[in-house]
């Protein structure tokens, strides 16, 4: 059980807790959604991934959505976006694919390993992501992790992702990452540049969760 308890991934009941703010019942694009794990959340929704996934309706390149101009209210894209070798392109044409007034749920990473090696090309700080969703409006970009927090989801992935010489490295690493939790409210303010010129809110997160809207009016 303390095994089992120390290996439980930090960001997935985040992760989830955000998504069912966004639930709706309307039609949903789920972009690359090789789990399917998000059919309560998003019943409407049309299902696809770049690899043929038992439940999907759809194998695509994200790059090239298979959808009309203006077709969809809803496009979500969870943990997809850093596997994506011209992520401009791909909110491109989610943008394209939205209604006006449609709205994009994205989640991606900016503090984290390598995983889903060799597709994996880009990480994002809050700065690139409104960078990318610049023609978008009412964008708001949460941070998954705290700084701290985002020191013991690097140490969880040590377990997942490494092999140990040592015998209870792994149940170490799982203690020491719990611990890093539990002091993550220690910092005291957190600044953009070693300067300390620019008052930060973190400096580090694991990854960002997003909400952006296609304005209703087309410039």
């Amino acid at each position: 059980m303390l095994r089992q308890w120390l290996t439980i991934k930090i960001t997935r009941p985040r992760l989830r807790a955000f998504l069912e703010t966004q639930r709706t019942s309307q039609q949903v694009l789920d972009v690359g959604a090789s789990a399917n794990t998000l059919t309560d959340l998003f019943p409407n929704a049309v299902r696809g991934d770049i690899r043929l996934v038992a439940g999907n309706e759809l194998v695509y390149d994200a790059h090239h959505l298979p959808f009309a101009a203006g077709a969809l209210p809803v496009v979500v894209c969870t943990e997809v976006l850093e596997h994506c070798h011209d992520p401009q392109r791909v909110v491109d044409e989610f943008w394209r694919v939205l209604a006006p007034g449609g709205r994009l749920v994205l989640t991606t990473r900016f503090v984290f390993p390598i995983h889903d090696a060799p597709g994996d090309y880009f990480r994002y700080t809050v700065y690139g992501l409104r960078h990318l969703l610049r023609a978008y409006e009412q964008v708001t970009v949460q941070p998954e992790t705290t700084t701290v927090e985002t020191l013991a989801v690097l140490l969880q992935r040590l377990i997942y992702q490494a092999e140990w010489k040592l015998p209870g490295a792994k149940v170490a690493l799982g203690l020491l990452a719990r611990l890093v939790l539990a002091s993550s409210r220690l910092i005291r303010a957190e600044y953009g540049s070693i300067q300390r010129t620019l008052r930060e809110d973190h400096i580090m997160a694991s990854g960002y969760y997003v909400v952006a809207h296609k304005p209703l009016a087309q410039p």
